[in-house]
């Protein structure tokens, strides 16, 4: 096998390791309801607690990889993740669990902060595009398999076994890109100056136009961790469907994998706003559409996601075309930016589903996606 074959397969699992393990408790919420003290709230916590972890490290994690090189700080996060997600189900009380989840979070940062370098520093400008794009789907994929594996382990095992179940395929998954990854040969490790660093990230707030690009992170990602923390409650405790079933909805995330991969489509032909504009009214619809019956339900949700990922795929190019400097430390904001939004927002909104009926939640989170269209619609291409 070639290196640069090697490199994309590593990068694959890479992203299968991170996101499978990132959103392990996310399907099997209603579970650790019902079989352990936590409330609605506190169960998505354990969710908002690894992606906020993810989010105040990402930056340090990608300083870190300056000085001591990708490859290590990759591995070890990876690795190192995978470890702690085998030991979140030893704990004895829900707010351990949240606990270990924001540690897992934390020391899974130094994946998606240096991925993404490293296959830029490492492989030929011909085998980039492919590996970039083989990552990605690593990780959209990722985020489904940590989902799908713990809600089809909870028809045999507790909400425990669920998530050694999962824990035990992101080791596998991470263990063998750690055999495949190749060896770093054109990095150069620079000395860390934390002013320097520091200035290099915060100069990019200046630029109102990325700025905005990072509030619309914020607020795009909240709000779709926000509607898929508790859409397993409503299809379980209205609709009656069965945990493993009402799992099946997360296959949805498919059509945000073909979405994404349409975004760059969409912007040749109508522009960079107009393309995220759209993709965030996309969030708007789908989020009043899950408010009615099942059938109604799942189309909102379709268009929902969809219109997530050609968004987040749209904004985050549009940091890397906008950055003229320091475009790592672009990227690295916009990931943590992503990432909070995540956590606050998801915390946030768990009070929310936790004191208002389901068609006020809706129309909640059809507000926060409001929010990210109109900032979009004041952008300039």
């Amino acid at each position: 096998m070639t290196r640069s074959r090697r490199a994309t397969l590593a990068m694959l699992l890479i992203g299968l390791a991170i996101f499978s393990g990132l959103y392990s408790t996310q399907a099997i919420l209603p579970v650790l309801v019902e079989e352990t003290d936590m409330s609605s709230g506190a169960a998505a916590l354990t969710v908002s607690a690894a992606t906020g972890g993810l989010a105040l490290f990402v930056i340090p994690a990608s300083i870190l990889s300056e000085r001591f090189g990708r490859g290590r700080v990759l591995l070890a996060s990876a690795i190192g993740a995978a470890l702690i997600g085998v030991l979140v189900p030893f704990a004895t009380t829900g707010w351990a669990v949240i606990v270990l989840r924001g540690l897992q979070g934390a020391v899974m940062s130094g994946a998606p902060a240096t991925a993404m370098a490293w296959l830029a520093e490492e492989l030929e400008p011909r085998a980039l595009p492919r590996a970039m794009g083989i990552y990605i789907a690593g990780n959209s994929i990722g985020g489904l398999i940590g989902r799908l594996v713990p809600t089809f382990a909870t028809e045999v095992f507790t909400w425990r076994g669920a998530l050694w179940t999962g824990a035990a395929v992101t080791l596998v998954f991470a263990l063998v890109a750690a055999f495949l990854l190749p060896p770093q040969q054109r990095f150069t490790p620079k000395e860390i100056h934390l002013r320097s660093e520091l200035s290099a990230l915060f100069q990019h707030w200046r630029d109102g136009h990325l700025a905005a690009l990072y509030a619309v992170a914020f607020l795009a990602m909240g709000t779709f961790v926000s509607l898929y923390n508790f859409i397993g409650f409503r299809l379980i405790e209205h609709f009656g469907i069965p945990p493993v079933i009402a799992g099946f909805v997360f296959l949805l995330y498919l059509s945000g994998t073909w979405s994404s991969a349409r975004a760059g489509g969409f912007i040749n032909r109508f522009g960079r706003r107009a393309t995220l504009t759209g993709s965030s009214a996309l969030m708007v619809v789908g989020s009043l559409l899950a408010a009615g019956p099942l059938p109604v339900l799942f189309v909102g949700l379709l268009l929902f996601t969809a219109g997530f990922f050609a968004a987040h795929s749209t904004a985050s190019g549009w940091v890397g075309a906008r950055a003229t400097q320091d475009r790592a430390e672009a990227s690295s904001m916009y990931v943590f930016c992503y990432y909070l939004g995540s956590s606050i927002i998801g915390a946030a909104t768990g009070w929310a589903f936790s004191v208002i009926p389901w068609v006020a939640y809706a129309v909640v989170l059809a507000v926060l996606s409001l929010l990210p269209t109109l900032i979009a619609a004041n952008l300039s291409d």
